[in-house]
């Protein structure tokens, strides 16, 4: 009953926290002009799962000396979830662009319903917010490293689009395209949420590979629903990586793995755009199963960097949070 209580007001200090920052994040994005204002609206909605302020929260309360007490996190720990929140959903209107997609979060994207130049601006409105509430914060090391973060997350998309249309793009590359593109801003979070509750260096670094690991294990999923999930369920527009030239892990495995014949059915599924055979082969090759695998071994290791941690309800609600990365299904 205590355990059960304990987890409840942990829970309950996490969804005051969201909100403080939610509305720290309207109040940031409030323009004079209501044409800006519907536009920053309608993008609220990509807010979603709201991973990364969650784990701002949860890392800052995780390696604070009181971690079930709500005064361990301050009004700086929301900023900075707030900033992430902001990043975040920059790149993710920008990747709209960049994959002509049509749906997020159940609702059109912003190029769809306003084309690619007001969808390209009100990214570039989201990162300069971004980092103006940053330099509120009062900690210049982090704007420093929130701006070597935003940094990497750019390299990742150029090494990508790079990469576009390369069917012999190896394991290595794709897990160092998907470390700077998503895993960084993860772990970055875990790392600003200890370090502004005053933790060791020994546990923020700790808390930076947990976030890095569960960022790779959320993006090799997203990969994975990519391919073989329902739009109806994951909410936003399916199969835009292979019909973009991306190659994800699920791809990357069946091409090194499949048979001689479902290599070559793939490859010509791929240059068809074909997704229904492309699905099927690669659920009957294993490769799905496979990129789950290896999913799942990432979040086991991330777990394993909670062990510097005490035990609290608030390192369980991290084991939690690990384990949905991968059994999530939108």
């Amino acid at each position: 009953m205590l355990d059960s209580l304990a987890h409840a007001s942990v829970a309950g200090i996490l969804t005051e926290c969201l909100h403080e920052t939610e509305a720290i994040f309207e109040r940031q994005l409030a323009s004079d002009f209501p044409a800006v204002n519907d536009l920053c609206r309608h993008v609220e909605r990509y807010r979603g799962k709201m991973l990364r302020p969650t784990l701002v929260i949860l890392c800052g309360l995780a390696a604070s000396k009181a971690p079930n007490e709500r005064a361990s996190i301050t009004e700086r720990h929301c900023m900075v979830a707030c900033v992430a929140e902001m990043i975040h959903m920059a790149t993710l209107v920008h990747d709209d662009v960049l994959d002509e997609a049509s749906t997020r979060r159940r609702g059109a994207t912003v190029n769809s319903l306003r084309g690619n130049e007001t969808a390209v601006m009100l990214g570039d409105y989201l990162i300069s917010n971004a980092f103006h509430l940053c330099s509120r914060v009062g900690e210049p090391a982090i704007n420093l490293q929130f701006g070597e973060v935003t940094n990497t997350l750019c390299e990742g998309e150029l090494i990508q689009l790079h990469h576009r249309d390369d069917t012999s793009l190896d394991e290595p590359t794709y897990f160092e395209i998907i470390r700077r593109k998503t895993a960084v801003l993860v772990g970055a979070c875990c790392r600003f949420g200890a370090a502004l509750s005053g933790a060791p260096g020994t546990t923020v670094e700790a808390l930076n590979r947990f976030g890095m690991a569960v960022g790779s294990a959320f993006q090799i999923q997203d990969d994975v629903l990519d391919l073989a999930g329902k739009e109806e369920v994951v909410g936003k527009s399916l199969g835009r990586d292979f019909a973009k030239g991306k190659m994800t892990l699920p791809l990357i495995l069946l091409l090194a793995h499949g048979s001689s014949a479902e290599r070559l059915c793939a490859l010509d599924a791929i240059q068809a755009h074909d997704g229904r055979t492309l699905r099927d082969i690669a659920e009957r090759s294993g490769a799905l199963d496979m990129a789950r695998e290896r999913a799942v071994a990432i979040v086991r290791s991330a777990r394993e960097e909670l062990d510097v941690l005490a035990a609290s309800p608030v390192r369980d609600l991290l084991h939690e949070l690990a384990e949905r990365t991968v059994s999530r299904e939108f």
